[in-house]
């Protein structure tokens, strides 16, 4: 291919993608010859596996939701690049930065994107990858009072339908933004994801938020913002922080597959699952919501959620049916069976034995000693106890 012939396909490719930033059809068409429809010849159909294999009943739903993704980061991009593949029905993404130099460890962040916003590079990259998903952008500061209203605007009315969105993802990078998501699914009841990767970028978590539920971001801060120590401070001048591709990924996988969970309904939805890489650790657990927590929203949710329970019908205690013993009427020999411990059974040490609370996958890293006892301390010590205090007197003089 001459020069000038390639130059002329850039224009062409150009101007398609000019067209598809104005919602024209007609060039998703020529790139993908392939039907919106969800059926079994649709390549685009990611999850017909699931059907396949009998763990999901009805796949096609993932087209009817929405998904909102705050922060287009290290997590955040491949979490939108996940969904999309998977074939989301809608996506709305929100970031304030730009694409940089630096960001090229975000797996599809490209260097001619240099200087773009992060939602428009990320929906350029997300429409190739799959035309049929919708994809809204929103290049601002969701911190800001103005953005923030906003913001709560699209959870309301953003979904497919003009109404409430099904999930909120946080993949951003700082308190702040983690505290203004956290207000806005609060105050507007709004089942959302939090999620977050280490400074030293080898440990990551996320964690699953139902208002009044499960404790909200604000219920157990992080020990630095507890501590009263600024965030900023922690920030070294020429290190990126959290900017492992493999931990973000790592990251984002678990995410999604939870998304995935908890959208089309199957499998056990992980309400905190952590992950240590220099351990090969994943924490798991369930966070309960703070009776004192300071955001106001969150203690009336927690009210509403107790008067809920308490309403529901208490469900009838079963009576418990004793088998009755089988009794043999002819047992000459007296013989009869019992339990028995197996051989390779081992009893813990009185020391674990003690400890409460330990979590599953947990154990003490030390094990004290159980205390010796000295006969030959002991006996001597009994001796001297039948000595009178004169003879002890007369045994001293003679030395």
């Amino acid at each position: 291919m001459s020069v000038s012939e390639l130059q002329e396909k850039i224009k062409v490719l150009e101007a398609e993608l000019k067209q598809l930033k104005h919602g024209d059809s007609k060039p998703r068409e020529k790139i993908a010859q392939m039907s919106s429809e969800v059926v079994d010849s649709n390549p685009y159909s990611r999850l017909m596996a699931l059907k396949r294999m009998g763990i999901v009943d009805n796949y096609e739903k993932i087209r009817e939701y929405t998904v909102a993704v705050v922060g287009v980061g290290g997590v955040g991009s491949v979490t939108a690049e996940m969904l999309t593949r998977c074939g989301i029905g809608k996506l709305i993404l929100f970031d304030y930065d730009k694409v940089e130099l630096a960001n090229m460890n975000r797996l599809f962040f490209q260097p001619h994107q240099a200087g773009l916003s992060k939602v428009e590079a990320a929906a350029n990259t997300l429409h190739f990858i799959n035309p049929d998903v919708v994809f809204e952008t929103h290049n601002y500061n969701i911190t800001t009072m103005e953005n923030f209203d906003h913001f709560m605007g699209r959870i309301k009315e953003g979904s497919l339908t003009k109404g409430r969105i099904d999930l909120v993802l946080s993949c951003v990078d700082n308190y702040e933004a983690r505290m203004a998501v956290n207000r806005a699914c609060n105050e507007l009841e709004q089942t959302w994801y939090e999620s977050g990767v280490s400074e030293n970028a080898v440990s990551g978590h996320i964690q699953f938020i139902v208002p009044g539920e499960t404790a909200c971001f604000d219920c157990a801060p992080p020990l630095v913002v507890a501590s009263g120590i600024d965030e900023k401070t922690l920030k070294k001048e020429g290190v990126c922080a959290a900017s492992l591709p493999t931990t973000m990924g790592m990251v984002a996988g678990m995410l999604v597959q939870n998304v995935l969970k908890y959208l089309l309904k199957f499998g056990k939805v992980s309400y905190y699952l952590g992950y240590n890489a220099l351990e090969d650790f994943f924490p798991t657990m369930i966070v309960r919501p703070n009776p004192q927590c300071e955001d106001n929203w969150c203690r009336k949710r927690q009210t509403e959620f107790a008067a809920r329970e308490a309403a529901k019908p208490k469900e009838e205690k079963k009576e418990e049916v004793k088998e009755e013993e089988v009794v043999h009427e002819d047992n000459d020999w007296g013989i009869c069976l019992v339990d028995e411990p197996s051989p390779t059974e081992s009893k813990p040490s009185p020391s674990v034995q003690n400890v409460e609370g330990l979590a599953q996958g947990i154990k003490v890293a030390y094990e004290r000693p159980a205390p010796v006892a000295d006969t030959q301390t002991d006996a001597a010590a009994t001796e001297t106890d039948s000595i009178s205090l004169d003879d002890l007197m007369a045994q001293m003089k003679s030395l």
